[in-house]
């Protein structure tokens, strides 16, 4: 499949329950109660919230904060069937390019070190490890790297 399959478009309110069950299904993402996505769909919440859809499904999403000239990804999940299928990297461009719309010049994220898939899409993306946060995941108890990227 190719990045030009997919299609990338500004989160509704209609997409929310699918985006709580692909979140809810990744054991590496965020698990927010919906009441969060709304909330980052607010005119004033300062987020960039995307989804990704291939057909008429959606299949993936992604949340920043915006904190111009930095933004934070605060989650990003794909559908289980749709990982390892380019998705997260459309995913991930399609932000990046948005949040320079937004004059954000610098990206930055935290990951398990244990998450490896995500761990090595982020190197392919650019991003490098500036620091670590101690214990800042929980269940499992895990340290968090903090990578960044300039935009």
């Amino acid at each position: 499949m190719s990045v030009a399959e997919f299609q990338i478009r500004t989160m509704a309110e209609a997409d929310v329950e699918r985006v709580v069950a692909i979140a809810a299904a990744a054991i590496t993402a965020p698990h927010w109660p919906r009441a969060a996505y709304l909330d980052a769909l607010a005119p004033d919440a300062s987020r960039l919230a995307l989804v990704l859809d291939q057909g008429a499904e959606l299949v993936g999403f992604a949340i920043a904060r915006l904190l111009v000239p930095e933004a934070e990804l605060e989650s990003i999940a794909i559908a289980a069937p749709w990982r390892r299928r380019e998705a997260a990297t459309a995913l991930m461009a399609a932000l990046m390019a948005a949040l320079r719309t937004h004059n954000v010049r610098q990206l930055m994220l935290e990951v398990r070190p244990s998450n490896v898939a995500a761990r090595a899409l982020y190197a392919r993306l650019g991003f490098y490890e500036a620091g670590r946060r101690s214990k800042y995941y929980q269940f499992p108890e895990e340290d968090g790297l903090v990578l960044r990227k300039a935009l």
